[in-house]
């Protein structure tokens, strides 16, 4: 068994190949996953990051981070850019009511509230807090935000959330010799970190104190 993983391995592309189909294919899977809120993007970078990590190349890390976070602009841009047109259309749009659905009522209420008081600069944390940026996206939609706008407020939020999840990725591949065990904590973490929010706002729907 031990040998047949060992040809598995020396049977893999090498580094220069890996990383010619790796980062377009990163670039794809996270732009979608910003337009399609649902591909677990921080774990793709989490784990692009790991693997970066055990390469030779000095800038792997650098085109990472460059990349995830270029692509998560792209994808929200495109997916602002949609929204608009549902706002402006009579009839609405189904990438408005998309958006619409996966903005729980209470979330969009605080992140109307928030970008009354900060403007733009809450883009910064909305990437940065699990699900909180379609809410906040929706919140600007229906405020009226301009994309131009919501273009500068976006560029810090993607590049702190690219940033966040690669500190991520270096961390658990940093703690295992192998790359696939860091892939691993890595996601794991990751998607630890995006259902924290759901799991707790549902034992509070169903633990918490009764209507008097």
């Amino acid at each position: 068994m031990i040998q047949e993983i060992q040809q598995v391995v020396r049977e893999l592309p090498t580094e220069s190949t890996q990383q010619a189909v790796g980062y377009p294919t990163l670039f794809a899977l996270v732009a979608l996953g910003s337009l399609v809120p649902v591909v677990p993007t921080g774990a793709l970078v989490s784990s692009a990051a790991v693997v970066a990590l055990h390469q030779t190349s000095p800038l792997a890390l650098l085109f990472v981070f460059l990349v995830a976070s270029a692509a998560a602009f792209l994808g929200d841009i495109c997916l602002y850019w949609l929204g608009q047109r549902g706002v402006r259309s009579k009839n609405g749009s189904k990438w408005l009511e998309a958006i619409t659905r996966r903005a729980a009522p209470e979330r969009l209420a605080q992140a109307q509230e928030k970008l009354a008081e900060h403007g733009g600069t809450v883009l910064v944390l909305s990437r940065l807090v699990p699900a909180g940026r379609i809410p906040v996206m929706l919140a600007c939609l229906l405020g009226r935000m301009p994309l131009r706008q919501f273009a500068r407020g976006d560029v810090p939020a993607c590049l702190a959330w690219a940033a966040t999840y690669q500190l991520i990725g270096i961390l658990g591949g940093s703690l295992f010799p192998e790359p696939w065990q860091g892939v691993v904590a890595a996601v794991a973490l990751t998607l630890l970190i995006s259902g924290a929010p759901a799991v707790w706002r549902g034992l509070r729907e169903r633990f918490g104190p009764a209507s008097p």
